[in-house]
């Protein structure tokens, strides 16, 4: 939404340079105030993205999915107004980098949200996926065959279904300890 209509500059001008000096342009508070006042209701999360939040991840996802009402309010530049937090019921942050705006953060939210909704995507792909207990997804293979010489595991091939899953286990704890150990210290594997 284009909360520039909710600005009460002659230009509709929403950023101003902050007191005490400084690089950058700052979002003002009361566009965003007016806004938000104007779109929230009883059953409203309001988000801040910000570099000074809760790092984002699939837990997160999970518990904002069964929001009903997601309001995501997104920096630029320099940021936003301090005053701008006092509307925020949580802030994320999607990982230790900097972007010129919230808003790509605030599409990466909104996507992995979205998906979890019902009717998104079928319930089996959210069962066996990465990151479900802390693990990442096993690998996935198509036709043909062979491809260049590289062979599709014999046991996808084989139609054992109880042998194809405890292949497919077993290498989603290989890939994960190879390439996120940070994550195997927080699955059930670990306990």
């Amino acid at each position: 939404m284009d909360f520039r209509k909710y600005s009460k500059d002659p230009h509709h001008k929403v950023d101003d340079y902050g007191f005490g000096g400084g690089q950058g342009m700052v979002l003002m508070p009361q566009p965003i105030f007016d806004a938000v006042n104007d779109l929230k209701d009883d059953d409203t999360t309001i988000i801040l993205m910000t570099p000074q939040g809760k790092t984002y991840n699939q837990k997160v996802a999970e518990e904002l999915s069964l929001k009903k009402h997601l309001i995501i309010i997104c920096g630029h530049y320099e940021g936003f107004d301090e005053r701008i937090r006092t509307l925020a019921d949580m802030e994320i942050s999607i990982g230790d980098f900097i972007l010129t705006g919230g808003e790509l953060p605030s599409m990466v939210v909104t996507d992995s949200v979205t998906r979890l909704l019902k009717g998104a995507i079928t319930e089996e792909s959210h069962i066996k996926e990465s990151f479900t207990d802390n693990l990442l997804d096993y690998p996935v293979y198509t036709h043909p065959p062979v491809y260049n010489g590289l062979k599709v595991p014999d046991v996808l091939l084989s139609g054992d279904h109880k042998k194809i899953d405890e292949w497919r286990r077993e290498e989603q704890i290989k890939r994960t300890k190879e390439r996120r150990p940070d994550l195997i210290e927080k699955s059930w594997l670990y306990v």
